[in-house]
């Protein structure tokens, strides 16, 4: 018996008896629900392409909505009588929910909301259940509408959800399964590049679930890579912590020896626990994240309504979030890792790989561009080339659609439409070729082609790839050429703007606060951290530093700023730098693991 669903319907339930008698059975049911969502703001329509702070082509957010508003969203559910497992392929295709039913307890990490904290890539994160990342950590799409396909074949419900991501075109899907008797969740991941090059990738699965001081890590034996303010290794048999309570700030553990490949987290005071297996050769990587119990556990509740912290335990191919692999043209990678919730501790070293037979991996649905929205206006344009058709109009550039990196061939199709538009659609189509070739990674063509247009937002773009060339008289030149007063005065022109200006000398320190003083009722924290660093350089540092203590800033990982404005100001006044207040909003983390492509 073989039933396929893909897509999406509402309230439907996939019922399947096994054998005789008293058999348990697998149900699947699909339905929506509203959830709280706390909004995002955009960053800006400056493309993504070779800014430290996003990943080309996706559009990165500056700030969460203080209060939320009702949202819908899809899920799915898939159980037995052991376990119910529900997902969302409306928040990339992740685990949501997994209750243990002999105990009718919940086992991950559920926020009643949707919250999303500002860590990398796209400042955009939301804490909770069970993701798999691709093709970098914290996948660029946790929150975006996947692709999925519901199958049962062979006594056994699959859910596969999945799309063709745009950074690099790259396919990947991850396969949720369950069998009758089966007290586990087996997830299965395939990758695959459909392209002409090799691609750089990382991948990790990261379970969150809810933690207290006695939260117990069960984690094997061995030499482990510490990751907290300080980079350091350990024993973990020795000097590694045994619950929540040892741990005092925020630290990542990834192990880099150990004598079996399960590992897991038990609460006793909530009773309730999930472990990790997999195989070593495919699948050997390890870690354990805590906020710790000190001050920073603040920033466990950011994706919360309620101060209710968690940790979290990861599995993959790789052992550690420093290192990519890269998969080559037509190249496949698949690993399969197996989720065990509990209501009682497990002894890891008698946890083995369960023997399931899953189905072909050529069965393994791979799909396609998941959001019609961000690729319809290029595949028009593409089928437009072929036929010979007229060319369509460019989406206005207000709309943040930037040309995936991921379609591979463009610049031909570019090159035809510049040639058959009227001149100023032939400006935008400029901007848009430009600004694909550079995420692409060529910033000299690009630099050639955005310096044919006069559009405002093409000179921005070619702005920030001459600062980076270090020409950055050329980019204040760029910057100096835009006619559009609204984006002259846009937060992220200004910002970048005054980076150029800083990096020529003192010279500019004039022309740096004419432009400031423009938008100096602006409460943007990028801004306001522009104005902090202007003071510092005019000499003005009691000023920077009241400033800067008066900023109600949101909290922000993996960046570092407003640190390095406070060490400035600590040096100039030759006071110490630490402690670092707290209000700065920025994690304290030694420079680690592979989560920027542009510094």
């Amino acid at each position: 018996m073989r039933i396929c669903i893909v897509g999406f319907l509402v309230n439907i339930v996939l019922t399947a008896g096994f054998g005789q008698g008293n058999s348990p059975r697998l149900k699947c049911t699909e339905y929506e629900n509203w959830v709280l969502t706390h909004q995002l703001v955009p960053a800006g329509p400056i493309p993504a392409v070779f800014d430290p702070n996003g990943v080309y082509p996706y559009v990165s957010f500056s700030e969460t909505a203080n209060r939320p508003v009702p949202q819908k969203y899809r899920y799915i559910t898939l159980e037995n009588e052991q376990i119910k497992v529900t997902l969302c392929p409306d928040l990339g295709g992740k685990v949501t929910s997994m209750i243990y039913k002999p105990s009718g307890r919940e086992v991950l990490y559920v926020p009643d909301v949707i919250r999303p904290t500002r860590i990398l890539p796209r400042f955009y994160f939301v804490a909770g259940g069970i993701e798999v990342s691709f093709p970098i950590s914290h996948s660029p799409v946790q929150n975006d509408k996947v692709m999925y396909q519901i199958e049962k074949t062979d006594g056994r419900i699959y859910i596969t959800c999945g799309e063709r991501e745009l950074r690099f075109g790259m396919q990947w899907s991850v396969e949720y399964s369950l069998g009758p008797d089966e007290n586990f969740l087996t997830e299965r991941v395939v990758f695959y590049n459909p392209g002409t090059k090799g691609y750089p990738w990382m991948s990790w699965s990261n379970a969150a679930l809810p933690a207290g001081p006695d939260t117990e890590f069960d984690f094997p034996d061995g030499k482990v890579l510490s990751h907290s303010s300080e980079m350091d290794t350990m024993d973990w048999k020795k000097e590694g912590p045994v619950c929540e309570a040892d741990i005092k700030e925020m630290t990542g553990f990834f192990w880099i020896t150990h004598n079996t490949n399960a590992f897991g987290v038990f609460t006793p005071s909530l009773g309730t626990g999930l472990y990790h297996v997999a195989d070593e050769r495919i699948s050997p990587g390890m870690k354990l994240w805590s906020y710790g119990s000190g001050e920073d556990s603040t920033w466990s509740t950011l994706s919360t309504a309620s101060h209710t912290p968690y940790v979290e335990m990861q599995g993959g191919p790789i052992r550690d979030q420093s290192i990519k692999l890269e998969l080559q043209p037509k190249e496949i990678h698949t690993h399969t890792e197996y989720w065990i919730p509990v209501d009682r501790v497990m002894n890891i070293q008698t946890l083995k790989v369960p023997p399931v037979k899953l189905r072909p991996l050529s069965a393994v649905p791979l799909f396609s561009w998941a959001r019609p929205d961000e690729v319809k206006v290029w595949n028009d344009l593409q089928k437009a080339y072929l036929e010979k058709d007229s060319v369509p109009d460019p989406p206005q550039i207000q709309r943040n659609c930037w040309a995936p990196s991921g379609m591979e061939g463009l610049g031909p199709v570019f090159e035809w439409a510049i040639e058959n538009s009227h001149a100023d659609q032939s400006d935008i189509w400029k901007f848009y070729y430009g600004t694909w070739t550079a995420g692409c990674g060529d910033s000299a063509n690009a630099i050639r082609i955005l310096s044919q247009t006069s559009t405002g937002i093409a000179r921005a773009v070619l702005a920030r790839l001459l600062r980076l060339r270090g020409d950055n008289r050329g980019a204040v030149q760029a910057y100096n050429s835009i006619e559009e007063r609204w984006l002259q005065l846009h937060p992220q022109v200004v910002v970048e703007r005054d980076k150029a200006l800083r990096n020529i000398g003192k010279e500019k320190l004039k022309e740096r606060k004419a432009w400031l003083d423009q938008v100096d009722a602006l409460q943007d924290e990028w801004v306001l951290e522009r104005k902090v660093q202007l003071l510092i350089d005019m000499g003005e540092i009691i000023q920077a530093k009241t400033l800067l203590l008066s900023i109600p800033f949101q909290k922000v990982h993996q960046t570092y700023t407003r640190t390095n404005l406070w060490f400035q100001i600590c040096d100039l006044l030759k006071e110490p730098r630490l402690p670092i207040p707290e209000q700065l909003g920025e994690d304290r983390l030694a420079n680690f693991g592979a989560y920027r492509e542009f510094e």
